[in-house]
């Protein structure tokens, strides 16, 4: 009985052996493949990162950005009066029609909204803000201050041209050194690999109201002009 089981070990001991050899191989290659796994999973996610930064952006962003500006180039290379008349009226009319949409309708909406959800339109809108309402308020500005000078109306001393050039400061201010800075800090917070969401949101919340405040003085500024196409003063003689 002991000579059997002797000779079962003395056969079985080399598969032993091999086992015991192929243990430590095993244990080596399912490191290595957990190894390459995680790091498939980590160049996806950077792929993804990276694709969420750079989606922030697209051609069609600076699209929005240069037409309005090339069209005020070639409206005064041209110099009809007609055509700056309608650029004017163009660019205001929509920059007040987004202001006053983001101010009363997408403030609205953004608060009841989810934090995560919030951030996603926040991101959205960065395009928007940070291009194209700057070109709108750069070129309404520019041809209404050229139009007003062709027309002879740009004059000091009348206190409809004073009240049209206060308003204009202070959308200026708030376009310029408020709304466009904040974007662009919104947008660098976005590029982040772990963006703020709290900062973004509280970022973003600020501009919409801030835009919703510029249609105000928007709407202040039509009225203005109104008054001043049709000779009127704002003050009684």
């Amino acid at each position: 009985m002991g000579s059997t089981a002797t000779a079962f070990k003395v056969m079985h001991q080399p598969l032993l052996q091999a086992g015991s050899k192929d243990t430590p191989m095993k244990i080596h290659l399912n490191k290595r493949r957990e190894g390459l796994d995680i790091a498939m999973e980590e160049r996806e996610v950077e792929s993804d990162h990276n694709q969420h930064r750079e989606n922030i952006i697209t051609p069609y962003s600076l699209v929005t950005l240069f037409v309005p500006i090339v069209a005020l180039v070639l409206v005064l290379a041209y110099g009809n009066l007609l055509a700056l008349n309608y650029l004017h009226v163009l660019t205001g009319g929509t920059w007040t029609g987004i202001d006053l949409f983001m101010g009363i309708v997408m403030g609205r909406i953004l608060k009841g909204l989810e934090p995560q959800a919030r951030t996603q339109v926040i991101k959205k809108l960065v395009p928007l803000m940070l291009f194209l309402m700057p070109a709108l308020a750069t070129v309404a500005i520019t041809s209404g201050i050229n139009l007003a000078s062709k027309l002879g109306m740009l004059t000091f001393a009348s206190p409809v041209i004073l009240a049209a050039v206060v308003i204009v400061i202070i959308l200026s201010v708030q376009g310029f050194g408020i709304i466009m800075p904040t974007e662009i800090r919104i947008f660098l917070e976005l590029r982040k690999k772990e963006p703020n969401r709290d900062r973004i949101i509280k970022w973003g919340m600020r501009n919409v109201k801030l835009a919703g405040s510029q249609g105000v003085f928007q709407v202040a500024l039509i009225f203005v002009m109104a008054n001043l196409a049709l000779g009127f003063t704002l003050i009684p003689q």
